[in-house]
């Protein structure tokens, strides 16, 4: 028949450029670095189970910019964790201060809250004026038990993990020689740990008590001021206290 030769030639020729697209391949990725000649062959020698990381195919990613984008990621949400953490843990301080029918910006106000990295420092201070104890003694005044109530409460509310700590003042007068600030600062403590739990709050949430005496006056305050006779709580937030940004701006609870 004429005008024959049958299709061998489109074989021939679909075989001349598949044969001159993987040479452009091979020469291509001949004149890349070292480090991707050396991952092209350990996939070609086992393709079912490459040993690149982070890879599309032959060819990484950009590997830097990838983790650089990530930890931008992670560093604006524990920014926006702390922030949240940092306005619940203030709502909590003006509502216990609410509970106590006391101003916040009040001068020499008988407790002091401040807010830390992971939680609250509740200060209970011990004022002839409004005092916490009965004189010399670890039982509570009347005011002290009202404050313990309201403090038992937003722990047990929030789940706080507590440490406590009893102080007292340098130069205090004794009762009996056998009893000093040693003895008073960590009864003091005890009493707190024990006005806590009777209130509801749960043993497992205490995790230190301690009497510190006199040794350890308030920053740029004589060791004999009155001021250093105090309690001081450490609140800290726990896996079931920590806030979603729903708890924190959802507004406190009169």
């Amino acid at each position: 028949m004429a005008g024959g030769g049958g299709g061998a030639w489109k074989v021939a020729y679909a075989d001349f450029v598949t044969a001159m697209m993987a040479l452009f391949m091979v020469l291509w990725i001949s004149a890349q670095d070292k480090r991707i000649l050396i991952a092209t062959s350990q996939y070609f020698q086992n393709p079912f189970n490459s040993p690149m990381d982070n890879t599309s195919g032959v060819l990484p990613f950009n590997s830097d910019k990838t983790t650089q984008s990530q930890g931008e990621d992670q560093g604006e949400a524990q920014n926006n964790n702390k922030q949240i953490e940092m306005s619940f843990l203030n709502s909590v301080a003006a509502e216990f201060y609410r509970l106590l029918h006391l101003d916040r910006d009040m001068a020499d106000q008988p407790i002091d809250i401040q807010v830390t990295s992971d939680g609250l420092r509740v200060t209970l201070f011990d004022r002839a004026r409004q005092p916490l104890f009965v004189d010399q003694t670890a039982e509570f005044t009347e005011w002290g038990r009202f404050v313990m109530q309201g403090l038992a409460w937003l722990i047990d509310r929030h789940r706080f993990g507590v440490t406590i700590d009893g102080h007292t003042r340098a130069g205090m007068p004794l009762i009996r020689d056998d009893y000093g600030g040693w003895e008073l600062s960590s009864d003091r403590a005890n009493a707190a740990r024990r006005s806590l739990v009777f209130y509801a709050v749960d043993t497992a949430q205490i995790e230190r008590v301690t009497g510190y005496a006199d040794t350890r006056p308030m920053p740029s305050t004589p060791p004999e001021a009155e001021s250093n006779q105090r309690i001081t709580l450490s609140l800290t937030l726990t896996g079931r206290s920590r806030p979603s940004a729903a708890t924190a701006a959802a507004p406190p609870k009169s």
